[in-house]
């Protein structure tokens, strides 16, 4: 698999200013995300979560490579799975989830299972992170915008209220086409919402963009 710019973004962006001693990723592909908040963060625990054999043996090799392999741990499981005796709460909880919601399905299915919302609702991932979530923790999410209404009332179902909001352009003139959403428990008012533009032109990065990312890319 891939590493996409979804995956970067949230890896990147996620609020971390509670000091997270845990963090779960969910539906961790090639860990992209669990291994950047590694680098971000002192968490000691770092756990990752991934259905796809594929993906889970992936995210194995690349933390078991890494600086940070004593600190991260990948679960062969289904959110499901996982979820039925939760012994952990996670002061961080990542999800960057399967979303291609239209009718098109690709011509195998492990794709379509990585890339699916059929794969992971997101009523499900939202009753995760209310379950998984400690008291003062922040769970984050990447998703297309226009679902961003629908994912944040049902977020609010839960009592998961909104921290902070970036919605992310391709380029200043293309339409917005993810939403970055960061919950908490705690209701707030005046939370910020923001706009991110990843490129000016091709491969030309908005400086908003290189000063999100750059400690991740080897060339920026």
């Amino acid at each position: 698999m891939k590493i996409g710019t979804d995956g970067v973004l949230l890896g990147a962006w996620t609020p971390i200013e509670n000091n997270p001693l845990s963090i779960l990723d969910i539906g961790a592909g090639t860990g992209i995300i669990a291994l950047m908040l590694a680098q971000r963060t002192n968490a000691q625990q770092i756990d990752a979560l991934e259905i796809d054999e594929d993906a889970y043996e992936q995210s194995v090799d690349n933390f078991e490579n890494s600086p940070w392999s004593d600190r991260l741990f990948c679960f062969h499981a289904g959110l499901d799975e996982f979820i039925e005796e939760p012994e952990d709460e996670y002061d961080v909880i990542v999800s960057n989830p399967p979303f291609y919601t239209d009718d098109f399905k690709s011509a195998t299915e492990q794709r379509d299972l990585a890339r699916f919302a059929d794969a992971m609702p997101f009523e499900d991932l939202i009753e995760a992170a209310d379950l998984l979530l400690s008291e003062n923790g922040i769970f984050s999410v990447i998703i297309p915008f226009k679902e961003e209404q629908k994912f944040l009332a049902r977020a609010k179902e839960f009592e998961l209220y909104p921290l902070k909001i970036t919605r992310v352009k391709g380029t200043p003139t293309s339409e917005i086409k993810r939403s970055l959403l960061a919950f908490i428990r705690k209701e707030t008012i005046d939370f910020p919402i923001d706009e991110l533009i990843i490129e000016t032109a091709r491969h030309i990065y908005t400086p908003e963009y290189i000063a999100l990312t750059t400690d991740f890319y080897l060339k920026m």
